[in-house]
C-alpha cells in the first residue's frame, strides 16, 4: 500500500521535469494559473458551504432564544 502511494507521489513530483519547458511558456503559465484559481474556488466553495450552515444554525438558535425571552422564559 505504502509502496504504491510512494510511486504515485514520485510520479507527481517528477511530472514537471518530464514535461520539459512546456510550463515555461506563457500559455503553460496561464494554464497553471487557471488550475490554481480553480483549486482556490473549489476550496472556497467548500469553506463557504460550511460557513453558511454555521450561520444558519446560529440564526435559528438565536431566534429560538429570542422567542423564548419574549414569553418570559429567559435563560
Amino acid at each position: 500500500m505504502h509502496l504504491a502511494l510512494g510511486s504515485v507521489l514520485t510520479a507527481l513530483v517528477t511530472l514537471p521535469m518530464q514535461l520539459g519547458g512546456l510550463l515555461e511558456t506563457q500559455l503553460g503559465q496561464a494554464f497553471v494559473a487557471v488550475i490554481a484559481l480553480a483549486v482556490v474556488v473549489v476550496v472556497g466553495r467548500i469553506v463557504l458551504n460550511i460557513a453558511w450552515r454555521l450561520v444558519t444554525i446560529a440564526a435559528l438558535i438565536i431566534g429560538a432564544l429570542l422567542l423564548l425571552s419574549f414569553f418570559g422564559m429567559g435563560i
